[in-house]
């Protein structure tokens, strides 16, 4: 299976779920380019999106273990090739 570029759309909602958060990305680091954070301090909420260059299955695994934190939302798009 080839490696392929994503992006991963997160919106914290709870932020009790952020050590979480921040535990897996530390784990799948190996695989992510990049990562932009933004607080929106105004709606209390945090937007991140994650650039990797993986395999499907691992891109697949992260965004799933994301997904299932409290208050956490997660979509995930992938390149043509």
């Amino acid at each position: 299976m080839e490696k392929r570029i994503a992006l991963i759309g997160i919106i914290v909602e709870n932020t009790d779920s952020v050590e979480k958060l921040n535990a897996l990305l530390h784990e799948y680091g190996e695989h992510i380019i990049g990562r932009m954070g933004i607080p929106y301090r105004e709606k209390s909420i945090n937007i991140i999106s994650i650039v990797l260059h993986a395999k499907q299955d691992v891109i697949s695994s992260l965004a799933g273990k994301l997904g299932m934190l409290d208050g956490v939302s997660v979509k995930t798009i992938y390149s043509k090739s």
